[in-house]
């Protein structure tokens, strides 16, 4: 981890400061949204490269150009060298001296021997690295889910998910393929979409779901349970509108999601695909899951957490073979992996919040299927036991495609 003197981080905090661009909050209000466009973002993003490209080349900041892109900086204080060094070092170690408060007579402050005003995190993360949600890449991220190119959870950040989207979207329209949002896509997306955003009356039953409190990371103990449910009403309905549960409550801050009547803003994903498919090809390499009809066409494209080297997707050709809507789930250390101390087979109750999540598809190949998760933030970006795993969502828009004994599943990479 890099460290910073106190001198080194305020000097950042200082440049950063002097950027409108960086430090000015963005809106992220309905109508902050359904305005926003791929020139703005764009200008914001050129603003960003701009001062980062300046706070590298300021060679009063030379601590600035080697932190790595989402590191946080430990911080820490000058080195006590003591009274005798810092006498001999010519530094005054005298107490501290008192300023009188102007205008306030009788107030005083006792100025620190240093400053432990040190900056916050967003201060000394890389000047051009998004640390907040961006009106444009939400409004981007609902209108490329509503045409069936997932981009996961919509969160509002620009990841490797997003630009896989963007890449599915190209393929789907025949637009130049590089995974990055530009002109011409954005406005072959944007026509006849409709607006990104939605309000929504929470009702008595989104208060009154099967919730529960916590879910154990021992399957020995979840196994014990009835259902691994949401922990309550905001989860839900972040899943329920394909968000990430902080991009909910960003979009909705002070909102009591446990109340029912209480009016949210969220996206607005469309409806599911309902075309047949014939053919799903799952890229192990790209992390990426698409889905063909008869003629060979597109019908949906999904972001995929595919497994690592100790535990590997498999390879070839396969067919679907079943589907499990709500499934339990069968643990067999011999047959899958070690979880914790649990050296038996064990059946896990079903629920969104389990290890395959709320829906299961069935591959002809033994103990491997295409499934949901307790973690749509973590889809794409970490490796799972072999199967596919998808957003809740996405299995399920999936599962009402396939045709059993006839839907084809290829791997590659």
């Amino acid at each position: 981890m890099k460290i910073l003197s106190i001198a080194a981080a305020s000097g950042i905090l200082a440049f950063l400061s002097t950027s409108t661009s960086i430090a000015a909050p963005v809106s992220l209000s309905k109508e902050a949204i359904e305005v926003a466009t791929f020139m703005d973002w764009q200008s914001r993003q050129t603003d960003a490269k701009a001062v980062a490209a300046s706070a590298k080349s300021d060679p009063t900041l030379p601590e600035a150009q080697s932190l790595p892109a989402g590191e946080t900086p430990a911080i820490v204080p000058p080195a006590d060298h003591g009274a005798a060094d810092a006498a001999a070092d010519g530094v005054d170690t005298a107490a501290p001296p008192v300023v009188e408060v102007t205008g306030e007579p009788g107030m005083v402050v006792e100025t620190p021997s240093f400053s432990t005003d040190i900056p916050d995190e967003a201060g000394l993360e890389n000047a051009d690295q998004q640390v907040a949600p961006d009106p444009f890449l939400i409004r981007i991220q609902v209108l490329l889910g509503r045409t069936h190119a997932s981009p996961g959870v919509i969160d509002g950040f620009f990841g490797d998910n997003t630009r896989k989207a963007v890449r599915a979207y190209e393929m789907m329209r025949g637009l130049p393929v590089d995974g990055e949002p530009d002109a011409d896509l954005w406005t072959v997306l944007v026509v006849d979409e409709g607006e990104a955003m939605q309000t929504y009356a929470i009702t008595a039953e989104d208060v009154a779901g099967r919730y529960v409190e916590s879910i154990p990371e021992d399957y020995g103990q979840r196994a014990e349970m009835e259902w691994l449910g949401y922990h309550d009403a905001a989860e839900m309905l972040a899943e329920k509108f394909h968000m990430d549960e902080n991009l909910l409550r960003a979009l909705n801050p002070g909102a009591d999601f446990s109340k029912a009547g209480t009016t949210i803003l969220v996206a607005d994903p469309g409806k599911a695909p309902t075309t047949k498919v014939a053919r799903i090809v799952v890229d192990k390499t790209a992390g990426r899951l698409v889905a063909y009809d008869h003629d060979g066409e597109i019908v949906l494209a999904n972001p995929a957490t595919i497994g690592s080297t100790a535990t590997p997707s498999p390879s070839g050709t396969m067919k679907v073979n079943a589907l499990a809507s709500d499934p339990t789930y069968n643990y067999n250390p011999k047959i899958n992996f070690q979880q914790g101390e649990n050296a038996k087979p064990l059946t896990l109750p079903p629920g969104p919040n389990g290890p395959v999540g709320s829906m299961w598809i069935d591959l002809s190949k033994p103990s491997y299927g295409i499934h949901g998760t307790a973690e749509p933030s973590k889809i794409g970006k970490t490796n799972s036991n072999g199967c596919v795993r998808l957003t809740n969502w996405d299995a399920e828009a999936l599962a009402k495609l396939v045709e059993p004994g006839q839907t084809v599943v290829e791997f590659t990479g």
